[in-house]
């Protein structure tokens, strides 16, 4: 803002005006931090938006993996099958079907037995799986150890279980940033899995 003032250097004599306000380096010192802060908030931005993407995937990620777990647990008969269960595999990349695939779940179709119906809604999870995630891989297995037993991290690699203790797990991965800016790959052989969901699908009728 600017002021007159009237300075008497002369008692008893008229002095002249001069102007005051502020000086230019005073206004650039107040732009530089202004703009330090600004860079700041854009910072926080960006975390804030990359923080909230990483919790929408996860998120979605738990959504589908109890929504199999329920699908498993409502055919008892295929889901547990120790051996050609139509439910198990490890599916990543070309193995991820595309949107579109025909099933007998399709208006007009007929699932035959409980072995077509487990294959048709998981070729329908796989499809919505494949367009939530970024490169996503999911193993459906029997697995009795989920996490390495020397670190306590969820590990891809699926161990039997030990007789009269059948156990599925549900691992899902994908591609996406980590919290201290790594991208990680879910084919990456050192990749671990962002969701364990173990199901026990029940005995067969």
């Amino acid at each position: 803002m600017l002021r007159f003032t009237t300075p008497n250097n002369h008692p008893g004599l008229p002095s002249p005006r001069r102007l005051v306000g502020f000086s230019l380096v005073e206004v650039l010192i107040s732009i530089v931090v202004l703009s330090f802060g600004l860079l700041g908030v854009a910072g926080l931005q960006a975390a804030s938006l990359k923080y909230g993407r990483i919790a929408r995937q996860q998120s979605t990620a738990v959504s589908l993996a109890r929504e199999l777990a329920d699908m498993m647990r409502g055919n008892p008969g295929a889901a547990s099958l120790t051996s050609g269960n139509p439910y198990f595999g490890n599916f990543s990349g070309a193995s991820i079907p595309a949107a579109g695939t025909a099933t007998c779940l399709d208006i007009g179709s007929a699932c035959t037995n409980g072995n077509t119906i487990a294959t048709a809604q998981l070729t329908d999870w796989l499809v919505r799986v494949g367009q939530a995630l970024p490169e996503a891989r999911a193993v459906i297995c029997e697995d009795s150890a989920p996490y390495n037993s020397s670190n306590g991290l969820p590990q891809w690699t699926c161990t039997a279980s030990p007789s009269g203790n059948f156990t599925v797990v549900i691992k899902l991965g994908w591609t996406q940033e980590t919290t201290d800016k790594i991208i990680q790959q879910a084919s990456d052989t050192n990749a671990r899995p962002f969701v364990i969901l173990p199901v026990t699908p029940g005995d067969q009728p």
